[in-house]
């Protein structure tokens, strides 16, 4: 039997694709924290080597590369942090973990959040479910010894989403994901029309830096844009959410955001931000746990 079009779907089913993972209430808070104005959740997504090997490239030049995120990045990020007193996300696949174990340490020494970010940045939507959902508990297990807390929330490698991934996060009990783009402000998510109590804590390819930043070789990937333009797209999503009361979200990589220029933007943004008065800085749990509580 030929497999149907999308145009030849009945309302059934392009609807029933529609409904499976959708946006349910908003959960933006009456208020912040302290009488804050608004809301910061810097996040790091810790790649370092696993994005050359799960794609299987194993020679040194690929592995350097994003060995130079653990090695320069890590280090010059958490001075960054550290300077400006800002607590932070870092998502990390548990290949990377076990590869630098020692940052895992670092990271929970200085206060921050060591959250999921899959296996070896494996591509979940090509996976099966039974092997998605047993990289996705081996990871929860692999980041817990090392960081001696249980992973309070997830985000998917490359922001890949199957039909499993949220029965995946509800039954590894995880209070948020932070994934998806429905929303600029915090939102629950539903499973086929009904409430998961997980927190959506959205993300955007606008407030990221590897869409302006990434160079691929052989490939069409080039850096166009300056760090200090990136820095004032970002400056301007912060202003923004400021004038509005809500959250500012931006999703970083050590191996991209580290260098040293893009360093310079980076603490210029964090300079311009810290500038404001009424400035709730905050990891992801944070804001998962606060918006659950006061939306």
């Amino acid at each position: 039997m030929t497999e149907q079009q999308p145009w030849q779907w009945d309302e059934a089913t392009w609807r029933g694709h529609v409904e499976r993972v959708r946006a349910g209430r908003s959960l933006r808070p009456a208020s912040w924290p302290g009488g804050a104005r608004a809301a910061v959740a810097l996040s790091f997504d810790s790649d370092h080597e696993t994005i050359p090997l799960r794609d299987g490239e194993t020679r040194p030049g690929k592995l350097a590369q994003g060995e130079y995120g653990a090695r320069v990045g890590v280090p010059r990020v958490l001075r960054l942090l550290e300077r400006h007193g800002v607590p932070a996300s870092f998502f990390m696949p548990a290949v990377s973990a076990l590869l630098h174990p020692g940052e895992v340490r670092d990271y929970v020494a200085a206060g921050h959040e060591v959250a999921m970010h899959g296996w070896i940045h494996e591509r979940n939507m090509t996976l099966d479910p039974a092997d998605e959902r047993e990289l996705a508990l081996r990871a929860a297990d692999t980041l817990e010894r090392l960081s001696g807390t249980r992973p309070a929330g997830i985000r998917t490698p490359s922001w890949d989403f199957s039909d499993h991934t949220l029965a995946i996060t509800r039954e590894l009990g995880l209070s948020y994901d932070s994934s998806l783009m429905a929303d600029d402000e915090p939102y629950e998510l539903l499973a086929d029309g009904e409430p998961t109590g997980i927190v959506e804590i959205p993300v955007e390819w606008i407030r990221d830096d590897a869409p302006y930043l990434m160079m691929e070789r052989y490939g069409s990937l080039r850096p166009y844009t300056p760090p200090r333009q990136v820095a004032g797209i970002w400056r301007d999503e912060f202003d923004a959410a400021y004038a509005e009361g809500g959250l500012f979200q931006l999703t970083l990589h050590p191996h991209i955001i580290g260098h040293r220029s893009r360093m310079v933007a980076l603490s210029e943004l964090l300079d311009h931000i810290g500038g404001h008065d009424g400035v709730w800085y905050a990891t992801h749990a944070q804001i998962a746990d606060h918006v659950r509580e006061n939306a």
